[in-house]
């Protein structure tokens, strides 16, 4: 009996002790992943020199871990500005970007986690860096000039965010709205331009039908200047041959037989061959 109560006990030991040195182990070192790093505490005290990705032996039962995602980050953050004409703008950033690794031990001294560095850091940091850029145009500007908002914004925000220990990759503006009283404005300046352009195609609508009157009234005009000529000439045929025909009635003689067309085929008058100095045969 003595030796089979020995040999339990021997064995509930052993079983003990291989429980002990597994949780031992497995307290003992730690896997960071890819894409992340990790800062230790012994006590309470982060210690100096971040955890990149590999296996890394740690002090069992009186150290902590903190791992940090070092990948691409993406959040919204909402902002909103005076304009240099005192309009109020508002906007929606998406801001990418990612943890400095040499950075990853003063970031968990002073930040701590991931959401503490969205909420304190990289949410009053976008106000203030929208701010910056939206002072400097007016809301017409902002709105035209997106572009340019957006460069003057990224180089504020990198500039702030940088000395947190955060890398500002990208951003996006996802959304840019401003007050009812300025969209009332600018809906009441496009009904003012769309009548003034309507009032341009009008009057040049009216010169363009008043030049082609005078176009009209000209070509009137040298048509009957034209016809006018040409009945002059008309008339001074017609006076040249009356005047042949009362020359041979007081002469005497008979009028001509032979009546001869004019070579020109725009002219109906005929004219007659000068037959005064024709003798008649003995």
């Amino acid at each position: 009996m003595k030796n089979l109560q020995s040999g339990s006990w021997q064995s509930a030991a052993i079983g003990v002790f291989v429980s002990l040195l597994l949780i031992l182990g497995l307290n003992s070192f730690i896997i960071i992943n890819p894409g992340q790093a990790g800062v230790i505490s012994i006590l309470g005290k982060a210690r100096d020199g971040a955890l990149l990705e590999g296996i890394h032996l740690k002090p069992p039962f009186i150290s902590v871990i903190d791992v940090y995602d070092l990948t691409v980050q993406k959040f919204e953050v909402p902002a909103e500005s005076s304009t240099k004409d005192l309009q109020t703008l508002s906007a929606r950033f998406a801001i990418n970007f990612q943890i400095d690794p040499t950075q990853t031990v003063e970031i968990r001294r002073k930040q701590g986690t991931l959401e503490n560095i969205v909420a304190k850091i990289i949410a009053p940091q976008t106000q203030e860096s929208f701010k910056i850029a939206a002072a400097r145009r007016t809301v017409e500007e902002a709105i035209t000039r997106r572009s340019e908002l957006k460069d003057d914004f990224d180089a504020a925000l990198s500039q702030r965010l940088d000395k947190y220990g955060i890398i500002v990759l990208d951003t996006s503006v996802v959304d840019l709205t401003f007050s009812p009283e300025f969209a009332r404005a600018v809906e009441e300046k496009q009904i003012a331009e769309q009548r003034a352009q309507r009032a341009v195609y009008v009057a040049r609508e009216a010169e363009q039908e008043a030049q082609a009157e005078i176009n009209r009234a000209k070509g009137k005009a040298e048509a009957q200047r034209l016809l006018a000529e040409t009945l002059k000439a008309q008339g001074g045929q017609l006076v040249l041959q009356k005047e042949a025909i009362e020359a041979w009635k007081t002469g005497g003689a008979q009028m001509p037989k032979v009546l001869v067309m004019g070579s020109d085929k725009t002219s109906s008058v005929p004219f007659l061959f000068n037959l005064g100095n024709i003798q008649s045969s003995p």
